[in-house]
C-alpha cells in the first residue's frame, strides 16, 4: 500500500475477510487492553455501526484490498501525518 493510513470512510477487505468493512477511526485502543493499539477501527459495510460492541480493530498489514478510498481534505492529510507521533506519545506517557 502506497500510503500508511487510509482516509476515514475507506472501504477495505481484510486478508481472509468475508465482508467489506469501512474505516471509522484511527489508533484504536481496546477497552480491555490499554497496552495494545490498532491502526484502525471499522464497521461492517454497508451495515455500519449497529452495536458499539461490533466495531472491528485491525492494523494496516491486515488489509488485502482497497475497495474505495475515502474523502480527503488538507486537514485530513495533516492529521494523518501526525498519527505516528500521537501513537508514540500515548505509549511514552503510559510508560512513565
Amino acid at each position: 500500500m502506497e500510503e500508511k493510513y487510509l482516509p476515514l470512510g475507506s472501504v477495505v477487505m481484510l486478508k481472509e475477510g468475508k465482508k467489506e468493512i469501512m474505516i471509522t477511526g484511527y489508533l484504536t485502543i481496546p477497552k480491555d487492553n490499554p497496552n495494545v493499539m490498532y491502526d484502525y477501527s471499522a464497521v461492517l459495510y454497508p451495515e455500519g455501526e449497529i452495536d458499539s460492541d461490533q466495531v472491528l480493530a485491525f492494523n494496516i498489514a491486515d488489509i488485502d484490498k482497497i475497495i474505495f478510498r475515502g474523502y480527503q481534505t488538507d486537514a485530513e492529510k495533516e492529521y494523518v501525518a501526525k498519527l505516528d507521533a500521537l501513537r508514540d506519545k500515548y505509549f511514552q506517557e503510559r510508560n512513565k
